[in-house]
């Protein structure tokens, strides 16, 4: 078993506005591209996160070999209970997520 950081070239995050989150995975070829978005599942990333499926929105990019997600911040961003002002440290659990 690997890491998703381990099949993939990067993955980031950042913000997608004051209210919603994006995650992005670059996976560097068409095959890792095609083996990767088959095995990820979107409800997969909604419990990681902790977002409903219905929420999280999922986008496969063929032409850049790409997978983003984006979803609803849990507070808006600069709010009091804000814990990553720019998005930046979401990126660190889709690194850490187990392929089967």
């Amino acid at each position: 078993m690997t890491t998703l950081a381990e099949e993939t070239v990067k993955i980031r995050s950042k913000n997608a506005g004051p209210f919603w989150v994006t995650v992005d995975l670059f996976c560097g070829t068409k095959d890792a591209f095609d083996d990767i978005r088959h095995r990820l599942s979107t409800e997969a990333v909604a419990a990681l996160y902790r977002v409903d499926a219905a929420q999280l929105k999922r986008f496969d990019i063929a032409r850049l070999n790409v997978i983003k997600f984006s979803f609803p911040r849990p507070v808006p961003q600069g709010a009091p209970l804000d814990r990553d002002q720019h998005g930046a440290q979401y990126a660190v659990l889709l690194e850490e997520m187990i392929l089967e």
